[in-house]
């Protein structure tokens, strides 16, 4: 156990020393994030006079947004660095050491939940310097934390899956725009109950990742929403887990080979 506690470790450290040395993964998943809220705050701040809008701040409306967009950088960035591994044969040379399979999988996924918790703490400090108080208290951002983790560690595994199936840094880049389409048919800019066109409201409301965001919208501004944290987090638990198996499927049928 402690050997391969030791074997996660290493392997997460140098999945985070290889991301900060790729200043792009860095400052790209921070910043961008961060301009999207600036700008769709000021764009739209006018949808805070609407009648049954939570709250007077759209800041702290839309500051739930970076947290799920964070995740989506997350399968990018997981998916990616494991394919390189793969094309440059690192991959293949851990399999003729005493390394455990899951050991390399657990490490991957380590380094991305470091970033996950980094950025969330970005996004949380930006918000709380812009005025944002959190309504569910500190004990709130304790689980925000904690749903930051789990997302983090979901989405990083379905990059995973796709890179060890693929085995192409190029091939995980191409399906994060269509992740990004699930984030733009959300409930990201508008609450689910005020959106005016029928077929939108129904696609956002199938969407699952509405429900991701309106967890964290739920802990900024509304403070203990029962349905909104068992919906986000069954969710987030739902696509860990499936992503999770799908992955240490792919990793077995990758080291056969």
């Amino acid at each position: 156990m402690s050997a391969f506690a030791d074997q996660v470790f290493l392997l997460a450290r140098r999945s985070v020393v290889r991301t900060i040395r790729q200043p792009a993964n860095v400052v790209f998943p921070l910043v961008f994030p961060m301009l999207l809220l600036a700008v769709n705050s000021g764009g739209l701040k006018a949808e805070t006079r609407l009648p049954g809008f939570p709250t007077k701040s759209f800041v702290a409306f839309a500051l739930a947004v970076p947290f799920i967009q964070g995740a989506l950088f997350a399968t990018m960035n997981a998916g990616t660095d494991l394919a390189r591994d793969i094309q440059t044969g690192f991959l293949s040379r851990l399999s003729l050491t005493p390394m455990r399979g899951i050991a390399v999988l657990a490490g991957q996924l380590g380094g991305v939940v470091t970033m996950g918790v980094i950025q969330a703490t970005v996004y949380l400090s930006v918000g709380l310097a812009v005025g944002v108080r959190p309504a569910s208290g500190a004990l709130g951002v304790l689980v925000l934390f904690g749903f930051a983790l789990l997302v983090s560690l979901g989405f990083g595994a379905l990059g995973a899956f796709a890179a060890l199936r693929t085995g192409s840094g190029e091939a995980v880049q191409s399906i994060f725009p269509a992740f990004f389409v699930f984030l733009f048919i959300s409930s990201m800019n508008i609450p689910r109950n005020l959106i005016a066109a029928g077929w939108f409201r129904d696609l956002a409301t199938a969407n699952p990742v509405s429900y991701l965001i309106e967890c964290v919208r739920s802990l900024l501004i509304t403070g203990w929403d029962g349905q909104a944290l068992a919906l986000g987090f069954g969710i987030a638990a739902a696509i860990t887990v499936v992503a999770l198996a799908l992955a240490s499927w792919a990793l077995r049928v990758r080291m056969a080979r």
